[in-house]
C-alpha cells in the first residue's frame, strides 16, 4: 500500500472494473434516480460494508440530493462526524491551484507557453528553462518526484524528511522542486507534486502576494467559503476531522504519523467541508470562476486523460458514456474525491478521515445508481 496515493490512471481503471451491463434492446435511457431512500440505502451499504468514516454529498443541477456523515472525526473522544465537520482534502487543492493560475491567465500575467524562469528568475533547478506552465500543470514537466516513501512501514523506518519539518514557500520550491529534469518536458505523464509547487511559487511572484491570501481572495471570499483554508500544524483548526490510517488489512487502525501538512502547500494543503466543496463546484463548472474557454483548457484531457489538476474521461452506465471530471486526494489518512459528471450536472463531494474504503470506487458507484 502507498503511503501517498495519487490515482494515476483512474479512467483505465473504470473501463476494466465499473463495466456495466447493456441496457436491453428497446428500453429507454432511465431519468436520473431522484428517490432519496433508495440512493441512502445504496450509499449506506457501501459505508457500512467498508468502514467508510466521512462525509458523502450528492448534487444535482444545484439542488441537494443527500448528504450523510458515518463514523469519526476523532476516535480518542468518540467525536462523530457532522456536517461541520472539516476534513485534510490533500490533492484537492491542486484543482484550486490550477484555476487561480487560470485566472492569472485570463489576466494577462501569466502565459501557459512561458518557461518556469520567465517568473521565477531565480529558480535553480535544471527544468528552468526547459519546462513550461502548461507541462506543470498537466504532470509533463518530467520534474523528478521528491517523495519516496511508498509504505507505512518506509515511513516509520526512515522518517519522512519533507514533512516533519516545516519548511517556507522559498524553502519547499529549492528543496524539493528544484530537481532533475527524467523525461523530455511534454513526453510523458508523471504524476508529481514539484509541479504544483513550482505553480504556487509563479502565482506568489506574479501577484506579489501569498499563496494563502490569494486564495481566500480569489476563490474562498467571493464565494463564501468560510469553513475552507490552509492546514498549519501548530495552528488549531476547528472542527477538523483527525486522519487514521492502517497499513494492511490485518494491522490496527492506527493516527497519522505526526507530519507539517503546510509542507504540501498548493499541492495539498487544503482542509474544506463538503459543502464548502459544493459551492466551489458549482462556481468552477458553472463558469463563476473561469471564463469558458479557461475552464474548456482546464477540462481538455490531455496524456493518461489529465486536464489542469484533474482527471476526464468517461464512465460507462448501462450502455450510455458519461463524461466526469474527477480530482481525488490521498495523503495517509486523508482519503478524498471531488467528481463532476459535466453532462448531467451531477457533482459528488466524499471526504473521508480514513484508508479503509477505496473513495473512487465509492463515488462512481454512486454515479451509476443515480444515473442508471
Amino acid at each position: 500500500m502507498s503511503l501517498f496515493t495519487h490515482p494515476g490512471r483512474i479512467a483505465l481503471a473504470l473501463t476494466l472494473s465499473l463495466t456495466t451491463l447493456a441496457r436491453p434492446a428497446g428500453s429507454q435511457t432511465p431519468a436520473i434516480v431522484t428517490s432519496r431512500p433508495t440512493l441512502a440505502a445504496e450509499v449506506d451499504t457501501y459505508a457500512r460494508k467498508t468502514g467508510f468514516s466521512g462525509t458523502v454529498h450528492i448534487e444535482h443541477r444545484g439542488r441537494r440530493l443527500l448528504q450523510r456523515h458515518y463514523g469519526l472525526a476523532e476516535r480518542s473522544f468518540g467525536v462523530p462526524v457532522d456536517s461541520t465537520t472539516r476534513f485534510w482534502v490533500a490533492s484537492i487543492t491542486k484543482l484550486f491551484t490550477a484555476t487561480l493560475i487560470l485566472q492569472q491567465v485570463e489576466a494577462g500575467h501569466i502565459d501557459p507557453a512561458a518557461t518556469i524562469r520567465t517568473y521565477l528568475k531565480d529558480y535553480t533547478g535544471p527544468a528552468a528553462d526547459r519546462v513550461t506552465v502548461h507541462q506543470l500543470l498537466n504532470h509533463t514537466s518530467g520534474l523528478e518526484q521528491f517523495e519516496h516513501i511508498t509504505s507505512y512501514d518506509d515511513a516509520v523506518r526512515k522518517g519522512m524528511p519533507e514533512y516533519q519539518i516545516p519548511h517556507t514557500s522559498r524553502e519547499l520550491l529549492d528543496l524539493y522542486a528544484s530537481g532533475p529534469v527524467n523525461t523530455n518536458p511534454g513526453s510523458a505523464f508523471n504524476y508529481n507534486n514539484a509541479d504544483y509547487i513550482v505553480l504556487g511559487a509563479i502565482l506568489e511572484r506574479v501577484t506579489n502576494t501569498s499563496y494563502d491570501r490569494l486564495l481566500r481572495e480569489r476563490i474562498l471570499e467571493p464565494l463564501g467559503m468560510t469553513h475552507t483554508g490552509l492546514m498549519r500544524a501548530q495552528a488549531i483548526t476547528p472542527r477538523l476531522a483527525a486522519t487514521y490510517m492502517r497499513a494492511d488489512t490485518a494491522a490496527p487502525l492506527l493516527r497519522d504519523l505526526p507530519i507539517f501538512p503546510e509542507n504540501w502547500w498548493a499541492a495539498g494543503a487544503l482542509y474544506s467541508t463538503a459543502s464548502d466543496l459544493a459551492v466551489f463546484a458549482r462556481a468552477l463548472y458553472g463558469g463563476r470562476l473561469l471564463k469558458p474557454a479557461s475552464l474548456a483548457a482546464l477540462l481538455n484531457p490531455g496524456l493518461e486523460e489529465y486536464g489542469y489538476g484533474l482527471w476526464i474521461a468517461s464512465q460507462n452506465i448501462e450502455g450510455t458514456k458519461h463524461r466526469f471530471a474527477q480530482r481525488p486526494g490521498q495523503i495517509m489518512g486523508a482519503n478524498v474525491t471531488l467528481l463532476r459528471y459535466l453532462d448531467d450536472d451531477l457533482t459528488i463531494i466524499i471526504l473521508g478521515n480514513t484508508n479503509l474504503a477505496d473513495i473512487d470506487r465509492f463515488g462512481f458507484l454512486i454515479g451509476r445508481t443515480v444515473l442508471r
